[in-house]
């Protein structure tokens, strides 16, 4: 039987700086490196109308790449009506990155809602999975997931909450996908909620080039090292490496389906 490759559920191949602001690997070599490390799929999240058109562009060249389309927070007050246009497009296989920054605080919290309650809007017509970010806001993103109405298929990206938000987004159905930040000895919280997390809720992430994890923390990020995120979730959850990278690729097909071969 062949086995999975690893999944980076959430990254920005578009995005090549390094942390000083310099330029930093090209998009061929961040893909042609994370390949070497096993890494099969990678989907590349827009954060507004600029974003989400390199990001289709990256996915129309190379094989085994996704996009989707979103409106973060922080660009909220540009209208959700920028990135309706890209939902056409075949590389796109969800709405978001989406959601609630209050840590923040770059779009009003007014217009953050608004935007946000509009692509859970478009998440519904358009039958496409929502990525849902959330920052100092769990209150207000539980408020308006429950006027909304959750979308089937929801996955709260880079996870950050401890044992109870687990809980409450487990219980709306939603995937928790957990990047770097689960390689940190101090996120004793979010380490609790990764070993409550049901092995057919669990993706891997790295949020790249953003949260590099340990060993290589503080530096730039890149999808190659989703395989650290893995082998800490194995280690937290006292599995091995195989079953976590197995569970988390086969997630990324139920939680994204544009994304099946």
């Amino acid at each position: 039987m062949r086995t999975a490759g690893y999944v980076d559920t959430h990254c920005h191949l578009y995005d090549q700086r390094n942390k000083d602001g310099t330029v930093g690997l090209t998009v061929d070599e961040i893909i042609t490196a994370a390949q070497a490390a096993g890494v099969t799929t990678m989907i590349s999240v827009g954060c507004d109308a600029a974003s989400t058109a390199q990001a289709i562009d990256v996915a129309t060249r190379y094989e085994g790449i996704f996009a989707t389309a979103g409106l973060h927070p922080h660009e909220a007050s540009h209208g959700v009506d920028t990135i309706v246009p890209y939902l056409d497009d075949p590389h796109i296989v969800a709405v978001g990155e989406c959601g609630l920054d209050y840590y923040y605080d770059h779009s009003p919290r007014d217009q953050q809602r608004t935007a946000f309650a509009a692509q859970i809007q478009l998440a519904h017509e358009r039958n496409l999975p929502l990525i849902i970010h959330t920052r100092d806001a769990w209150a207000d993103t539980f408020d308006v997931l429950a006027a909304e109405g959750t979308p089937p298929l929801t996955i709260f990206h880079c996870f950050t909450g401890g044992p109870d938000e687990a809980r409450q987004c487990l219980a709306l159905g939603a995937f928790l996908s957990f990047s770097g930040i689960v390689t940190f000895k101090t996120a004793t919280d979010l380490h609790e909620a990764a070993r409550l997390c049901p092995p057919d809720r669990l993706l891997a992430e790295t949020d790249s080039p953003y949260l590099a994890p340990v060993p290589h923390r503080g530096r730039t990020n890149q999808p190659a090292f989703v395989t650290h995120v893995v082998e800490a979730l194995a280690t937290l959850r006292g599995e091995s490496i195989e079953q976590v990278r197995n569970a988390t690729s086969g997630n990324a097909c139920l939680a994204f389906p544009g994304t099946r071969p």
